[in-house]
Formats: structure tokens, C-alpha cells, sequence
């Protein structure tokens, strides 16, 4: 298989793209792109790439049933800054090769991530893992950053304090907060980088870790812009419905649309047949999918 270059991403290799406050995402480096990944569909019966709505034609194809060996072809290496917080909920994606700063051999700088006042806000009556939508007045969003910038202050001067004194690395750090920066290389194929970016380009997703997702995303792009392409109208922005719910559709749209020549006894009875109607929360999350396109 012949090597692939892509002029777009050999352009911005080594570019920081910033991140919050003091993050970044850089591309180390890559392999491959949409050439790879046609290349890798035809091995089978070896035929070379084709023009250029064939192979959209396929990537699309690929991914719309989900054959995924060709997009494990191309790989990706990405330079990360970013708040330990973030870092715990990325590293769930065990799918990556991953080398993390350490703090037991280097003594971490003083970098805190501190909230914009307008992602400050009190926690979710119905979503136990996030935030409100609306932010907190600015005065009181102010003292809020007042109190965390003040933490992280503290806590680093006790730090350095400990560091100058001799006292070993790996026993200084342990009281440094979850918005101190670390940094690290991550390597991921792009079939289970579209995974990643699926789960935390989500609305339900932390807002921090989206904002990394996007940079993510649009440096794939580079590389691989068909294959983005089609991962975004097939998987991002795709809804799945369970079985109960394409009943629910069944319903409505028997109802909505009869049969031409059909009587309404026998339209009444395919609507009774789709299956068991929706109710509570099973209903709330099915009219989500329908009026906002968001998977639950």
C-alpha cells in the first residue's frame, strides 16, 4: 500500500490550536487519510483508488454499515494541554496509546484552568452529571472564580514550598487540584477516534471536553475530510430510535399518512398494531429525538 501525503495536514502539523485558557490539541503526526482508507476497502479484490465521487460513494457505505477495519488504517497523533479534570473523563476512551506528562519526575508548572464567568453555573435540577444552561449573575460568578483562582494559588505555593524543601515529587503533588494542566501524546485510529468524538461532541457531554472534541474534529478534517464528512451525516448528526420507539413513529406516521384506497377501519388497526404506545419518560426522550435530532 502506497504511502499516503496529505498537503492539508502536512500544513499544520506541529500548529498549537488553543484550547480553553492556556490549553492546546498540536498533530504530531498522522498516517494516511481517505486515499488510506479506499485503498484498505479494495485490497480484497485489488483495485486501486477511483475518482472522487466513487470513493466518497464508499467511504460513505463503510460507515453507513459499519465496517470499520478500513478507518483503523489511519492514525493519529495528537500533543494535548489540558486541566486533569478533562484528562479523567478522556482516558475512559481506552481505544488510544497514551504517554502522560509525569508528575513524579518533573515538577508541573503553575497552570490552572479557571472558568469564563459565563460557564458558571449551579448544578442541574434533572441532569446529575452537569450544569445549568444559564449562568450565574456576574457578580456572583466573579466570586466564584475569586474562590477557585485563590484554591489553586494556595495550593500550588504548598506545593513548590514542599518541592524546595526536597520532599519527593510523587508526595508534593498529591494536593494539587483537578484543574492543574497536564499534557500528553495520544495516538488513536480514526474509527475509534469518530467513536470518541461521537460520546463527547454530545450536548449531554462536558462543556470543556467538547471544545477539545470540535479542535479534534476539525483537524481530522484535514486529513481526512470525506471520511469527517460522512461521519458527521451518518453517525454525528444521525438519530437511532429503539424498538419501542420506531413503533411510536409507526404510529404516527400510519396516522398521519394513510394508504391510498384504505378504509379507516383498516388504517386503525395497522396505528393499534405498531406496537405499544410511549409514555413518561420514554415519551419525553422520544419527542427530544424528534424535535431536536439529539440522541438520549
Amino acid at each position: 500500500m502506497a504511502h499516503c501525503v496529505v498537503s492539508r495536514a502536512e500544513a499544520i502539523l506541529d500548529k498549537e490550536f488553543p484550547v480553553l485558557d492556556k490549553g492546546f490539541v498540536r498533530l504530531v503526526d498522522y498516517l494516511g487519510g481517505d486515499e488510506r482508507v479506499v485503498q484498505a476497502a479494495r485490497v480484497s479484490y485489488g483495485a486501486g483508488t477511483r475518482n472522487y465521487r466513487e470513493d466518497a460513494g464508499l467511504i460513505d457505505y463503510l460507515l453507513r454499515h459499519h465496517h470499520t477495519s478500513p478507518f483503523e488504517q489511519v492514525v493519529f497523533t495528537f500533543h494535548v494541554k489540558l486541566p486533569i479534570f478533562v484528562a479523567r473523563q478522556w482516558i475512559r476512551h481506552r481505544t488510544a496509546r497514551v504517554n502522560e506528562l509525569s508528575g513524579r519526575y518533573s515538577v508541573m508548572k503553575d497552570d490552572f484552568y479557571l472558568p469564563e464567568a459565563g460557564d458558571v453555573a449551579l448544578q442541574s435540577d434533572d441532569n446529575k452529571q452537569g450544569r445549568r444552561d444559564e449562568a450565574l449573575e456576574a457578580g456572583e460568578a466573579e466570586q466564584v472564580r475569586s474562590a477557585l483562582e485563590r484554591g489553586q494559588r494556595e495550593a500550588y505555593e504548598r506545593y513548590r514550598g514542599l518541592v524546595d524543601r526536597g520532599i519527593a515529587r510523587e508526595l508534593a503533588r498529591i494536593d494539587l487540584p483537578l484543574s492543574l494542566y497536564t499534557e500528553w501524546y495520544w495516538q488513536i485510529d480514526l474509527h475509534n477516534l469518530f467513536h470518541f468524538l461521537k460520546l463527547r461532541l454530545d450536548s449531554h457531554a462536558q462543556k470543556e471536553i467538547r471544545l477539545y472534541a470540535r479542535v479534534i474534529l476539525d483537524i481530522a478534517r484535514q486529513a481526512a475530510p470525506r471520511c469527517c464528512e460522512s461521519f458527521e451525516r451518518h453517525i454525528l448528526g444521525a438519530v437511532s430510535f429503539s424498538q419501542d420507539e420506531f413503533a411510536e413513529l409507526t404510529r404516527r406516521l400510519a396516522a398521519k399518512a394513510p394508504n391510498p384506497g384504505s378504509n379507516a377501519d383498516k388504517d386503525s388497526n395497522a396505528v393499534d398494531n405498531a406496537g405499544p404506545a410511549l409514555s413518561g419518560k420514554s415519551l419525553e426522550r422520544f419527542e427530544i429525538k424528534l424535535n431536536t435530532g439529539r440522541q438520549l
